[in-house]
């Protein structure tokens, strides 16, 4: 027991972190069912609450008339159509809701009636002013008129004095057509009105001039006074009618309502609303009688009209709140955090211990006797001893890890940073389906002219089938092989099968890697570029061999470091993977921390790269990063015009609002950087992210079965793998970076558009319906970023309504201009929301030119906020691309996965990298025995891909663990690829992990020029090299002591060249698979002592 009394145990048997998964979106009931097994679906006909819905909803559309008519033969295809329905009727009660708490909320709750309500001043509180048919009017001068003693009237201010003035029935016209006496008799009848005709002329003449103002009562000045009652918060003055009427008339009901009104309650305020109201005859007079004896209103506003009140000022709180907080958050992030992000490490930060990338994270798959938890090939105690014999000096694969590695041969498992540098290795993943020429290379040329060091990046590229893009003469994979400079070592490369994303027997794939390096303008970046070839069986029928979707070419690259990050069982396409990236960069795969996602018609600004991986420096805690998508062909239709200002504010604002919160809902597939695996920030072991198994699997699912999954993962990959994250690790931050920016083309007629935005807008909808429920994202309430995700959700689905609204406000406000503040809310709204983007247009771009591209958005909001929504609204039941991207000879686009269930098992063997390693160690032996015999017979003996084999040998060799039926079959074989890379007929890669902070294509070491200055730059081969033995090598070596020689058997001194990036010749020879990848020249036998610079070979006279 150590000291401390307490029993450390080994990293194999500490527990993983305690927290519960989400379940997955997509087939939940198959979350544990092993990867690559068949996940059983049953067709499911009972009625759960949402089909019950979707049918009550149609229920106008029978499966006989859907079936006949609509050509919806498919169950699945009905229900769907039925579910889409069921949308469409939920946006419609949302977008009508919206449409009703604008318009109709205020005329239910606040009529007409009571929305004269305007300002009231109070019955008395003003002297020298009389009321008149409910307005406060100021007497100016005494009025001589005979009959009426206006200083006496003066003396009680704002008295009604209508009764004075003579008026006639017709004055009324919402009297005309009753017969009730106080609607039809003129009010003057027998009564004296001396003050002369009610007219604005009159009124002039006496000296009374409109004040605006009402008289405004209360209920105990009601009860006081005389023959007065109220009707829906009106004052009317019955003085006169009693006055001709003391007495009731018989058959009169609205006689009888009035005196029975004026009669009660008398202590309390007269109210006849409800009275009047319960009966039809009088309820029709109710407008007569408020337009007849008007005097003015209860200075108390109606219950109704406060609630209007209070939603009307709550929306104008929120809106305006959540604009005004989304703009100033904005500005904060663009002028302050993004800026720190963006800026290099400090040494605080580099001077760090943390985990080693040799060591694997918990739940990996590491020997027992392992303590450090290391991989099998990081070092000679990386893994289990297999080996027969005991050779305690003898290494496995020797790798850039050894630098990593104490002197007396054990992986350290905590290493500076610093030993890492401030350049993180980096993948970057170029998806490819039906692009040209000319946009291959400039995507490849711009990425590999990124500031960052080439040997600090790899170039993945994927070719998703064999296909031929409209109108080229070319197909992809053959435009993507003929920009790489292959690396001659790897040979031909063959077909490698992996499980791909498909049902039946599309779950089967296999794909050629072809490993070289992409020059331009001095600069050589390692390249791998897969290119899916499909099976045996699909090459010959299929239009589309291999083709698989994007989605799958992203999950090559995932599974792949997945499997690495576990050492878990490998595809064949895994393991030729991990040989040539080993290769190519001179350190394992495990050693990749981000991966940046480029679609082939981006290009990448020289500094984004940089910028971004800055970002994931400053802070462990984000596990995503997007930079700015600006647009390549603005001018090229009034179709891309219209996009500019969209794809500005859809970064400067939107994202940069979420960045604040750490929750980007979106990282466009486009440009994006995720990280594979981050320290925790004990810095004691590595917590896997995009490439953890649970995210793996479930990016991964081909068998969707309802509307909603389908929208999900068949119309927007990036959306959907941003939701997954955000899920499964809400405490993470995803971010957008402004500083890293790239230009892509965007569409340019409007049918392909319209596709576009189909795919998008539904993807938007179905990802933050599972977005608003994740409940501990960053925040709280209305400062939460759930809020935020709930108010994106319901903005989208509301468009159509508000741009009408939009614009019937503008023709309101133009008719009638607005005479208060709230009248004239609204229109403060939508100067808000339309104008502080300008604003934010000047603070961030200072370009005034994109103020005119605001204009032309804004010309262009029918189509965005109206026509847009609703034709994708109308397809949530269309799960294709449509015409976004289109191949020769291709109709319209389907979704892949959206195919037959799965009825088979995959036919994909998996194995852990060991036993890969095995079989290869042995391939080559039974290569090296036979060309022993046939050196014997015939002379010398090459393998497949005429390279002279070397045999190796390896702490694995003797295992036991798996045994064959002979010696000189091992049925592996067929699965690995039958090229040699450590073969000495081929320059060796350099050994070591240097940092190279400040790296350019147009400088070299201080060892490479000496080394330059020693071999000379003439064109002399006679010249003594350094021997093979002085040279580091990337073998397996475990032979027993007393072996060594010439051969290379034994470990030998390792390279003090600083470059970590192994460069290969220029010269390539690259195979063909059917009519793809047509051969290049070049290829021949190298010098075995050739040595490696920075940008390749340090012989001056091979030409780069």
């Amino acid at each position: 027991m150590p000291p401390s009394g307490t029993v450390k145990r080994a990293k194999t048997l500490t527990r993983p972190e305690r927290g519960v998964a989400p379940a997955p979106l997509i087939n939940p009931h198959g979350a544990h069912i092993p990867v690559g097994s068949t996940v059983p679906v049953t067709d499911d006909d009972s009625f759960d609450v949402w089909r019950l819905f979707s049918h009550i909803v149609s229920f106008w559309a029978p499966d006989v008339l859907l079936e006949n008519l609509g050509g919806l033969r498919e169950p699945a295809v009905r229900q769907a159509w039925r579910e889409k329905i069921a949308l469409c009727f939920i946006i419609s009660v949302l977008c009508g809701t919206v449409g009703f708490i604008t318009i109709g909320l205020q005329k239910v709750l606040c009529p007409a009636t009571a929305s004269t309500l305007g300002k009231f001043s109070s019955l008395g509180s003003d002297n020298g002013t009389l009321g008149v048919q409910g307005f406060l009017y100021n007497v100016t001068k005494i009025p001589q008129v005979t009959g009426v003693d206006f200083p006496t009237l003066l003396k009680n201010p704002g008295q009604d004095i209508t009764t004075l003035f003579t008026r006639t029935a017709a004055s009324y016209p919402s009297c005309a057509g009753l017969t009730f006496r106080a609607a039809a008799e003129d009010p003057c009848s027998g009564v004296s009105c001396p003050a002369g005709t009610l007219s604005p002329a009159t009124l002039s003449s006496l000296g009374m001039v409109n004040t605006g103002l009402i008289v405004g009562y209360d209920w105990d000045q009601v009860a006081n006074l005389k023959n007065y009652f109220v009707i829906d918060g009106a004052v009317l003055n019955m003085n006169s009618y009693m006055t001709l009427h003391p007495n009731p008339i018989p058959g009169d009901s609205l006689d009888l309502a009035i005196r029975t009104v004026l009669t009660t309650n008398t202590q309390s305020g007269r109210d006849g609303t409800r009275l009047i109201l319960f009966h039809k005859d009088t309820a029709a007079a109710l407008h007569c009688l408020v337009e007849r004896y008007y005097a003015g209103n209860i200075d108390k506003v109606t219950p109704g009209c406060f609630v209007s009140q209070l939603v009307l000022y709550s929306g104008l709180i929120v809106v305006l709140g959540l604009v005004m907080v989304r703009f100033i958050m904005a500005c904060f992030f663009n002028w302050y955090l993004s800026s720190r992000l963006a800026g290099p490490p400090d040494s605080s930060t580099l001077n760090r211990s943390a985990i080693s990338p040799a060591v694997m994270p918990e739940g990996a798959n590491v020997s027992i006797d392992n303590p450090n938890g290391t991989a099998p090939w990081a070092g000679p105690s990386g893994g289990k001893k297999l080996s027969k014999f005991n050779n305690k000096s003898a290494r496995s694969l020797a790798s850039s890890a050894s630098t990593l590695i104490n002197a007396d041969g054990v992986a350290a498992p905590i290493v500076s940073l610093a030993q890492i540098g401030a350049e993180l290795f980096a993948v970057c993943l170029v998806t490819c389906y039906s692009e040209g020429e000319d946009s291959l290379r400039t995507t490849l040329d711009s990425i590999s002219s990124t500031t960052y060091s080439d040997a600090r990046k790899l170039l993945f590229v994927v070719a998703d089938g064999m296909i031929t893009g409209a109108g080229e003469k070319r197909s992809t994979p053959d435009i993507c092989v003929s920009l790489l400079e292959a690396d001659p070592r790897f040979g031909n490369p063959v077909p490698m099968s992996y499980q791909a994303v498909g049902s039946g027997a599309k779950a089967e794939n296999r794909a050629m890697v072809y490993a070289g390096h992409y020059t331009v303008a001095g600069r050589r970046t390692p390249t791998v570029i897969v290119v899916k070839c499909g099976t045996e069986a699909e090459a010959a029928s299929d239009k589309k061999p291999g083709n698989r979707g994007k989605r799958d070419s992203q999950l090559i690259l995932m599974n792949f470091f997945s499997r690495v990050t576990y050492n878990d069982r490998m595809t064949p396409l895994d393991f030729d993977l991990f040989r040539k990236v080993h290769v190519l960069m001179g350190v394992t795969p495990d050693f990749f921390e981000v991966c940046l996602m480029v679609d082939a018609d981006t290009k990448v600004f020289p500094d984004s790269l940089k910028y971004l991986v800055n970002c994931m420096h400053h802070d462990q805690m984000i596990m995503g990063v997007c930079g700015e998508t600006r647009i390549a062909n603005k001018r090229q239709s009034w179709v891309t015009a219209i996009q500019v200002f969209e794809y500005f504010i859809s970064h400067h604002l939107a994202k940069a609002f979420e960045s604040v919160f750490g929750g980007v809902s979106c990282l466009p597939g486009c440009f994006s950087m995720f990280r594979l695996k981050a320290r925790k920030s004990t810095g004691d072991d590595w917590v896997p992210l995009i490439i953890k198994p649970e995210i793996v699997k479930e990016y991964s699912q081909n068998v969707v079965t309802t509307l909603h999954q389908k929208n999900l993962l068949l119309l927007g990959e990036d959306r959907f793998l941003t939701t997954i994250l955000i899920r499964t690790f809400p405490n993470r931050k995803m971010m957008f970076l402004p500083q890293a920016r790239c230009r892509t083309v965007v569409p340019d007629t409007f049918s392909i558009l319209l596709s576009q935005r189909r795919r998008w807008i539904n993807s938007t909808i179905h990802n933050l319906m599972e977005l608003v429920l994740v409940r501990n994202l960053c925040g709280t309430f209305c400062f939460s970023m759930q809020f935020v995700v709930f108010m994106d959700l319901l903005g989208t689905v509301v468009l159509p309504i508000a741009i009408s609204l939009t614009y019937l406000l503008i023709i309101m406000m133009i008719l009638t201009p607005p005479k208060n503040f709230e009248e004239a809310i609204p229109l403060t709204l939508l100067v808000a929301v339309l104008g502080l983007p300008a604003v934010l247009i000047l603070i961030t771009t200072r370009k005034v030119v994109y103020v005119a591209w605001m204009m032309i958005y804004l010309m262009a909001l029918p189509i965005w906020s109206f026509v847009l929504p609703v034709y994708a609204f109308w397809h949530f039941d269309d799960f294709s691309w449509g015409e976004t991207r289109k191949v020769e000879g291709e109709g319209k686009a389907t979704a892949h996965g959206d195919g037959p269930v799965a009825t088979e098992i995959i036919n994909v063997p998996l194995r852990r990298w060991e036993d890969w390693e095995r079989s290869r160690l042995r391939k080559l032996k039974r290569e090296e025995r036979r060309r022993r015999e046939m050196d014997r017979l015939a002379g010398n003996y090459t393998g497949a891909n005429s390279d002279l084999l070397t045999p190796r040998t390896s702490q694995y060799d003797g295992s036991d663990t798996y045994s064959v039926t002979s010696s000189e079959d091992d049925h592996w074989g067929a699965q690995i690829g039958g090229y040699n890379e450590m073969s000495t007929a081929y320059p060796p890669p350099p050994i070591g992990l240097m940092t190279q902070p400040n790296p350019s294509a147009e400088t070299i070491a201080g060892s490479d020029l000496e080394a330059m200055l020693e071999v000379g730059f003439d064109d002399g081969r006679g010249k003594t090299r350094r021997s093979t033995q002085e040279i580091g090598r990337y073998q397996l070596a475990d032979a027993p002591a007393g072996r060594g020689g010439n051969n290379g058997y034994t470990p030998l001194t390792r390279s003090a060249s600083p470059g970590p990036s192994p460069m290969a010749a220029h010269s390539s020879a690259l195979g063909e698979f059917k009519t793809h990848a047509k051969k290049r020249s070049g290829g021949g036998a190298r010098s075995a002592a050739q040595n490696y610079g920075p940008l390749g070979p340090l012989d001056p006279s091979d030409s780069f």
